[in-house]
């Protein structure tokens, strides 16, 4: 069995389970099931299931259990709130793509694909094992390369791209890096702490995209969508603070509670006339001036 076939195999067990706790011979059929849709050959044995386990306890650092009493394998969400459903969803979406060549008549996908992902596995290594990385950098509006020290902190994707969230030891500040403008990435052997203090969780809780102001207050926004783009956002919201505080047939408003950046402002911009600013009004002001700037280069 191939390596994208095994790990494809890992994924599917850990939904399983995750799903619904789930006894050996349950587990097969659904694997059987799978094999026939996907084309591959999930099939496993009693004893190859037994290393799927404790490969799923590498690879993924989570512990299906065994109960006894109902017979049944088992994840703890309660023990385990580390169990990410974006890791798993990441995992259908490679294997989608790698099966993609035999689906070509069926799938389309988007020709673009994001740089700097060849330095994916080389930086969440270092970032396991605190080393710090070396690599030069190019910001898009600087000619200059430089070469940046940095200590890795974490990886977090936006819109399609990769970015490396590091304190940069040249000013021993926490910056965030786009994989694409990274090159000639150095891990080196020398391991750093990460302050206690420090959590990337945090750091981005009230962000919309990559910018984590500094000294900056959070604002209350509320926003009025017509009711056709209010079903898109209601499904796939814009921050996990969204709230819903009013639906009819005429608009959706939701409320959200983010600081104000360039990357907020870019997405309410991409929405047109289907959204309005109800507050904070310096909000309401900046868009509405930039969609005047916007109208002045076509008249």
């Amino acid at each position: 069995m191939s390596k994208r076939e095994s790990l494809a195999r890992l994924n599917l067990i850990i939904r399983k389970v995750k799903r619904m706790p789930s006894g050996f011979e349950e587990i097969s059929d659904y694997l059987a099931r799978e094999s026939e849709i996907q084309s591959y050959n999930f099939v496993t044995s009693k004893r190859t299931f037994q290393r799927d386990l404790d490969d799923i306890r590498l690879l993924f650092d989570i512990d299906i259990q065994y109960d006894f009493s109902r017979k049944v394998y088992f994840i703890n969400v309660e023990d385990q709130p580390e169990v990410n459903d974006r890791i798993l969803e990441a995992f259908d979406l490679f294997n989608t793509l790698n099966v993609s060549d035999r689906l070509s008549s069926y799938i389309y996908f988007e020709k673009r694909r994001p740089q700097g992902t060849e330095n994916l596995f080389g930086i969440l290594h270092a970032i396991k094992n605190r080393y710090r990385t070396i690599f030069s950098y190019r910001k898009f509006w600087d000619d200059e390369t430089t070469v940046r020290n940095t200590e890795p902190y974490a990886l977090k994707e936006f819109k399609n791209r990769w970015y490396l969230v590091a304190k940069d030891l040249k000013d021993n500040a926490i910056k965030i890096f786009g994989l694409d403008r990274l090159a000639d990435l150095q891990i080196t052997k020398t391991v750093f702490t990460i302050p206690e203090n420090f959590s990337v969780e945090e750091k981005f809780r009230y962000c919309y995209g990559i910018i984590s102001p500094e000294n900056e207050l959070t604002e209350e926004i509320i926003l009025s969508f017509d009711p056709i783009q209010g079903k898109y956002v209601k499904t796939l919201p814009l921050h996990a603070s969204q709230e819903v505080i009013l639906e009819n047939d005429d608009e959706l408003q939701i409320k959200l509670k983010l600081f104000i950046t360039h990357d907020l402002v870019m997405e309410l911009l991409s929405y047109g006339d289907t959204v309005k600013v109800m507050a904070p009004e310096k909000l309401a002001d900046q868009i509405k001036s930039l969609h005047y700037q916007a109208a002045s280069q076509y008249s």
